[in-house]
């Protein structure tokens, strides 16, 4: 049996299909039964597999700032307030950086998301202790942005 979970239009659906003999299955949709008719799937064409590459040696890695290292780190190193991107994106500017004081209000950065910038701002007065992204960098909603202390 093989279960699969969809959204239609909004609504969830749970779906299994739980025989399939003679291009007909029974199929159970949310608690119904149904029984369907398939297609007979055209048979899958081998694919020929690529010749295996020699792997080339990795250009030595540069010697990164420290600060680099400790922004690009999704956990934060200091306690407080963390601010998440509410959306994914990619990270246009940091307008602050670490020790700056912010008032509430105050935009932190700019996320680019589907062609549109926008503005990150801090929820409360603090400090920043912790810059978790790079401009450049893409996140993903809910990603560690910003620590205010």
């Amino acid at each position: 049996m093989k279960e699969f979970a969809f959204k239609l239009n909004g609504a969830d659906y749970k779906c299994a299909v739980e025989q399939l003999e003679a291009g007909k299955a029974k199929v159970t949709v949310n608690g119904k039964v149904y029984e369907v008719e398939t297609e007979a799937a055209a048979p899958a064409k081998p694919v020929a597999k690529p010749a295996p590459v020699a792997p080339k040696a990795a250009p030595a890695p540069a010697a990164a700032p420290k600060a680099e290292a400790k922004a690009n780190s999704q956990e934060p190193t200091a306690k407080g307030q963390q601010v998440k991107s509410p959306l994914p994106g990619s990270v246009i500017k940091v307008l602050v950086s670490e020790g700056q004081a912010v008032k509430k209000g105050d935009t932190l950065l700019t996320l680019e998301s589907m062609k549109m910038e926008n503005a990150i701002m801090a929820e409360a007065d603090g400090t920043v202790k912790q810059i978790a992204v790079t401009p450049g960098q893409n996140v993903m909603q809910d990603d560690l942005l910003i620590v205010l202390g």
